[in-house]
């Protein structure tokens, strides 16, 4: 079982910066690929950011690419999504997930709201 706690959203002004961390229980954190997801008002969730075991390979989706950047630190059981340039398009809840597909696991937090006013 991994549980898994997000925080750093808030409220912040168009080309405005914030940095989200979600901190995961469990020593095994390292064997999971971490993820951010995001979902606006009357949208589906849809993916932002991923970052492998190691943290080799990383992915992004193509509207963030260039002004968001995904890390981790397998030493504090911590990922990372730091946002810079912030739109207002990016305003949604902002969900961390940890996946170990080999094991058919996958885990959410519960999210924080990041708010970009125009």
């Amino acid at each position: 079982q991994v549980q898994l706690v997000e925080s750093g959203g808030g409220l912040v002004q168009a080309g405005g910066s914030l940095r989200l961390s979600c901190a995961a229980s469990g020593r095994t954190f390292s064997n999971y690929v971490m993820g951010w997801f995001r979902q606006a008002p009357g949208k589906e969730r849809e993916f932002v950011a991923t970052i492998s075991a190691s943290g080799g390979t990383i992915a992004y989706t193509d509207s963030v690419k260039g002004r968001f950047t995904i890390s981790r630190d397998n030493a504090k059981n911590t990922v990372y999504l730091q946002m810079n340039s912030l739109k207002p398009e990016d305003t949604a809840l902002y969900y961390c997930n940890a996946d170990r597909q080999a094991l058919g696991l996958s885990y959410w937090g519960q999210g924080t709201q990041v708010t970009v006013s125009s």
